[in-house]
Parts: structure tokens; sequence; C-alpha cells
């Protein structure tokens, strides 16, 4: 007989074990830290696309400007001019000009949309302005008073 420790350290007695034994002890053990790096660097490539919100019930006055995403819910009065999607949530209002790469509408607005590459109009949006895109999406139930002009890009298609 042979005596041997087993993994907590504590000598045992007992039928040689097989070699393959410890073995399996040491690989456990092991564990490669170099999957969570990855996943950092991926929630940093993601940072772009988040969205700032004014939620329902809030009134603010001022100016947005920026890149990322904005939605709002509430009431905003003031110029909005984003690298990214705006979206007016139903009930929501919005008084001044706009300028975004997409303007989802499904509340109210009531200014310009200048030089976006689309603009939705939802079932329950209501747009006063004018409105200048490459590609306008208008559901119906949708109100619009104003000028529109979209489909003219600034390349010939020939």
């Amino acid at each position: 007989m042979a005596l041997w420790k087993d993994q907590f350290g504590r000598e045992q007695s007992g039928p040689e074990p097989a070699a393959k034994a410890p073995e399996k002890v040491s690989v456990l053990s092991a564990v490669p830290e170099a999957p969570a790096r990855p996943a950092a660097t991926q929630h940093r490539a993601d940072a772009s696309t988040k969205e700032s919100i004014i939620s329902a019930g809030l009134t603010i006055e001022g100016k947005i400007e920026g890149s990322g995403h904005v939605r709002i819910a509430g009431d905003f009065k003031g110029d909005v001019n984003v690298q990214g999607n705006l979206t007016i949530e139903a009930g929501a209002h919005l008084t001044g000009g706009v300028k975004a790469d997409t303007v989802i509408v499904g509340g109210q607005l009531d200014g310009n949309i200048d030089a976006a590459s689309r603009v939705e109009l939802l079932q329950t949006g209501v747009l006063n302005g004018e409105l200048k895109a490459g590609s306008l999406v208008v559901a119906a139930g949708s109100r619009m008073r104003g000028k529109a002009e979209f489909g003219w890009d600034e390349k010939p298609k020939h």
C-alpha cells in the first residue's frame, strides 16, 4: 500500500490511484482570465449607440448637441442637433429645429427638420414645419402642416 495526499493535503492510504487523478486536479485549478478583456472592449464600442432620454412628465428648455441617440417622451423647447437618431414618443412635444440622422415622430414637433437621411411620421405623429430628408415614411393617421422635400440627393443618380 502506498501513501499519498488527496486534493486537500490530507494523507490517505489505500490502493494507488490512477496516474490521471492528480492531472485532473491541476487542470481544473487553472482558470484563464483572457475572455474578460474582449467583453470590456466590446462594451466601449457600444458606447456610441447609447440613448439619452427626456422622460414623460419633464419639461426642459435648452439645446441638445452631440453624438448619440436622443429619445423625448416629455416636453422639450429648443434645438436638437445630433449625430444619431431622434425619437419623439407619442404624447411628447418638441418645439424647435431638428438636425439628426434619423427622426421618428410619434408625438408633436413644432419646428423644421433639416438634413435628415430618414424621417418617419408614425400614426400618432404631428409635424408643424418644413422637412428636408433623404427619405420619408408616412403612416396613415399622421398629420403634417408645412413644406416637404425628400428623395433629392446631392449626387445625381445617373
